[in-house]
Formats: structure tokens, sequence, C-alpha cells
């Protein structure tokens, strides 16, 4: 038993993963709606390095947890055939697909036609990215893992704290953009965590093995996800706030708030782990 934080670096490579490709949709869309202001979209493309230095660190996460470098290549091995494989082959070509695209658009070098269809091919990218994630935890013998809800909540992670990573490069970059529909999107993203994460509880009471109840798992999993819950509305609330006194958020008020919904999503991420239940006549009531 226990909160699954044993698992850290899958929880960033997770969490952080899927922040950079909800980000990455969101500021593309930024940067397509400029179509006629050069000067803003290369502030934007300037701000948006922060995206590949996170996906950066969220693969040296995975790296620590397959152990070395050369694992990760071996990984590499089962593409096609392997869930996991197939996730690090997504994320790797998800960052070298949309970290190419950025370093020949920062450099000026990349025409407008070609370097619109390889923004969307990396915002694709990205949601082909997630969705490869969620494969590698639908296995039947892990029956807390194998439903609709882990899938649910890693695209809701995106779009929790994807908006709001976005929000922060663009306000950085100094350029103008409809902040109020992005951040309806992330409350909307987190009511329907809200009720994932109830729906599921419910469901845990049901699930058992001749030794394991799954609700046992992490003891303090209501607890933990109110304190998720409380830090990601909270972190949602550094970005509202100034919308609604029609005011722009300040850079510094949009970082604070990004670290705390990350922090709740890590908790939530962590969680997901703790209820790891490997069992071979596991029993769904």
């Amino acid at each position: 038993m226990g909160n699954g934080w044993h698992e850290w670096p899958l929880v960033l490579f997770t969490v952080l993963g899927q922040c950079v490709a909800g980000a990455l949709i969101v500021s593309g869309l930024g940067w397509f709606a400029m179509k006629d202001d050069a000067a803003a979209r290369q502030r934007l493309v300037r701000s948006m390095f922060f995206l590949w230095v996170v996906m950066g660190i969220g693969f040296l996460a995975s790296i620590m947890h397959l152990g070395s470098p050369l694992r990760a290549f071996n990984s590499l091995n089962r593409v096609g055939a392997s869930a996991l494989s197939n996730e690090i082959a997504a994320g790797s070509i998800f960052f070298a697909v949309g970290g190419f695209w950025w370093l020949v658009a920062v450099l000026g070098k990349m025409p407008e036609a070609l370097g619109k269809l390889w923004l969307l091919v990396s915002m694709v990218l990205g949601l082909v990215f997630i969705w490869a994630m969620t494969r590698v935890y639908q296995i039947d013998t892990v029956p807390t893992w194998y439903n609709g809800y882990t899938t649910l909540a890693f695209f809701l992670t995106a779009f929790v704290s994807g908006p709001l990573f976005a929000a922060l490069l663009l306000r950085a970059a100094r350029v103008m953009f409809n902040g109020a529909t992005f951040a309806a999107i992330s409350v909307l993203a987190l009511l329907i965590s809200i009720a994932v994460i109830v729906l599921q509880g419910i469901s845990l009471g049901g699930i058992h093995s001749s030794v394991q109840q799954a609700s046992a798992l992490v003891p303090d999993y209501g607890s933990l996800q109110v304190w998720r819950i409380v830090l990601v509305a909270a972190g949602l609330g550094c970005w509202i706030c100034p919308l609604v006194r029609r005011k722009e958020p300040a850079v510094a008020g949009l970082l604070l708030g990004l670290i705390m919904v990350l922090a709740g999503e890590l908790i939530g991420r962590g969680l997901f782990y703790g209820l790891h239940m490997t069992v071979g006549m596991a029993v769904a009531g």
C-alpha cells in the first residue's frame, strides 16, 4: 500500500508529457491566429522553448525509470507489438517533430506553408502521444487501471494544465489572445475530473481479490484527492480571477498557477500508481 510516489519518474513523465502536449495545441492555435503579425509569432515561438525544456525533463525522468539510456533504446524493439514501445516511440516522434519545428521556426528558416502543416502535425502527434500513454495501462490483470477512467484522466490532465501553460507562454510573449475561452476549457476539464474521482472512488469498493481490497490500496485516497482538487482550483484561480476583473493576468501569477496545477496533477497521478493491483483472480463487483 502507498501513495504511488515510488513511481515518481513515471508520475513526472506522464504528467509533464500530457501538459506539454496540451500546451502545444493551445499555443499552436494562438500561433495560427496571428497570421498577420510576424513579430508576435516570433515572440511566441521563442517562448515555446520552455515547452521542450519541460518535455526534456519528462523524458529524463522516464529514462531514470528504465535505469539507463540503453534500456530506453532497447524498449523500442517491439514497436507495434508492445504498448510500452509504442508509448516511447510516440513520445519520441512528438518530441522530435515538434522540437525540430520550433528550432527551424525560431531561426526564421521555416516557409510559412510548411510551418503551418508541420505545426499541425506536431499538435496531432501530441494527442497520439497521450493516447499511446493510456494504452500502456489498459492491462486486464490490473482491474484498477483497466477502465475508461484511466484514459479520461490522462487526457483531462492535458486539458487542465495545457491551456494554463500556453497562457503563460502567450502572456510572456506579450501576445493578445482570448484567454477566457481556454480558461473555460480548463475549468470544464476540472469539473469532469471531479466527476471521474467520485465515480472511480465508488468503483474501487467493488474491486477485490481473495486477499486484497482495492479501496485499501491507498488509505488516504479521499483526502489526497481533496488536496489535488484544491491545488488545481487555486492554480486555475490565479488565471481566472484577473480575467473576471477584465485584467491581463501577470506572468508571475500564471507561473504560480501552473505550479499549483501541476502539483495537484502530480498528486493525482501518484494516487493512480498507488492503485496498482496485480492479481490473477481479481473480481470487479
